[in-house]
């Protein structure tokens, strides 16, 4: 079987979702990897309303599309982000935005991160593509430099926020493909490297090649 060409929705989170699907279907593409953005995926209705998942389903095979993964980048940036400000509010749901106080967002924003791995489950997908936030990201080519104890507790910040995650994708048999990217915990060869590292190698924490 040759691979599956599917499209990114995140780009067209303006968009509802029933356009997204026409014009990927027209584009020829065999489906799309789903993001928790606009109207495309919503955590919270597909584990609270029962026929939100069946509809999805339903949707994407009234055009001929599959799902093989859903992605939650804009959540997932607000689990280690420090510092937490109006451009988090910008980007993430009102719910996890609550009051704006800064470890009140990246504890609701790591509660929906799991959410996101059961509603995946109920989707039928086993991998949930995303960003992880940085606590030490803001000291990237800073002058005067931090030192190693300031590197290292940005990674055990990590592994503290993302491991109970972690244990809930694998409760459910979902994995966490990690984008790779300028502003994460994991931007080139040797930071990934130390990730991985932090959370013990687990299989629940994998990558995305963006």
């Amino acid at each position: 079987m040759s691979r599956p060409i599917t499209l990114f929705t995140g780009q067209w989170a303006d968009l509802p979702f029933t356009e997204v699907c026409r014009l990927a279907s027209e584009w020829g593409y065999d489906g799309l990897e789903i993001a928790c953005s606009g109207d495309h995926f919503e955590v919270d209705r597909a584990l609270s309303e029962e026929d939100y998942v069946p509809g999805r389903l339903k949707l994407l095979a009234d055009h001929g599309l599959k799902v093989w993964a859903i992605s939650n980048h804009l959540v997932g940036q607000a689990v280690c982000d420090d510092p937490i400000d109006e451009r988090h509010q910008a980007i993430i749901p009102s719910r996890v935005w609550g009051d704006g106080e800064p470890e009140g967002v990246r504890q609701r924003a790591a509660k929906e991160m799991a959410d996101t791995a059961r509603a995946a489950a109920k989707l039928g997908v086993d991998t949930v593509i995303g960003f992880t936030g940085s606590k030490t990201w803001k000291y990237v080519a800073m002058f005067p430099p931090v030192s190693q104890a300031v590197i290292d507790d940005g990674y055990s910040d990590f592994a503290d926020r993302w491991n109970p995650i972690l244990d809930v994708f694998d409760e459910v048999g979902v994995r966490f493909a990690h984008e790779v990217h300028p502003s994460e915990i994991a931007y080139d060869y040797w930071t990934t490297k130390r990730a991985l590292e932090a959370v013990g190698d687990r299989p629940a924490f994998g990558l995305n090649w963006d």
